[in-house]
């Protein structure tokens, strides 16, 4: 039986479900699975991870708690009046319109589904496709399903609101012809392999959880993925240091250009 240590428990984990628990800030995530424990009224972390392996509800819960869902529509307005206005005629400028588009940790889908409704300001719907991913299936379970709170959609411009959302209850339901111009996939970002040859990378207040590290490796994975003259586009919780030598430019607070050799 595994010896009853927080390391043993992570290496579990990194056996069970490829997730590297060391790349995330330990003292916050060992916080936070001790109390999801505490909550179950599980005794040690080798009861843990057996309830983990015959649990579905309790594994769903483990996946859905270390992974970070805050999200909302059109996040940081301001960035993306921005995007309509400069980057995303700069982008069609470049590659045309039918653009390769990743929305990475993409959570509930409030980021690409606003994407979706940004492009559709330059570009027919129907040539528009977002490849969006997350590690939480759980979160991409609720992504498909598009059904938001008043304060997830407060952002939204309100044209795109009356057209696209349908209010169901207290809740939002986003339309069928925005869902279908995302692609949903299971991917991690410290693990899996990255596609190249994008135009346009979205990925936004995730890596400020990440060791700084795990996020150089990210950001340099990201610069790898994308296109001469391809964009990043950050939160505003973050920023790249050493953009310069992972082959980027910046272009503005938040939006990183790949340099062109």
């Amino acid at each position: 039986m595994m010896k009853d240590t927080y390391t043993d428990f992570k290496a579990e984990i990194l056996k069970m479900t490829k997730i590297d628990l060391n790349s995330y800030k330990e003292a916050q995530m060992k916080r936070r699975i001790d109390s999801l424990i505490q909550k179950r009224g599980i005794k040690g972390y080798p009861n843990y991870i057996n309830a983990l392996k015959t649990d579905t509800e309790v594994f769903d819960e483990f996946i859905n708690y270390i992974t970070i869902n805050v999200s909302e529509f059109y996040r940081n307005t301001d960035q993306w009046e921005l995007m309509d206005k400069q980057f995303i005629p700069d982008l069609i400028n470049r590659f045309g319109k039918r653009l390769k588009i990743w929305s990475a940790a993409c959570s509930t889908g409030d980021e690409p589904y606003s994407l979706v409704m940004a492009l559709s300001r330059h570009i027919p719907l129907n040539q528009i496709k977002i490849y969006a991913t997350d590690l939480d299936k759980t979160v991409m379970g609720k992504a498909k399903v598009g059904l938001y709170n008043a304060k997830s959609i407060a952002g939204v411009p309100a044209d795109f609101k009356k057209k696209y959302f349908t209010q169901v209850g207290p809740s939002f339901q986003i339309s069928d012809e925005i869902k279908s111009r995302v692609e949903f996939h299971e991917h991690n970002l410290l693990k899996d392999p990255y596609q190249k040859n994008y135009d346009f990378i979205v990925c936004r207040n995730v890596l400020i959880y990440f060791t700084e590290e795990a996020k150089n490796e990210v950001f340099k994975k990201f610069s790898d993925s994308l296109k001469e003259g391809g964009l990043l586009f950050i939160g505003s919780t973050e920023q790249i240091m050493n953009y310069k030598d992972i082959g980027l430019k910046r272009e503005n607070s938040f939006y990183y250009r790949k340099e062109t050799k």
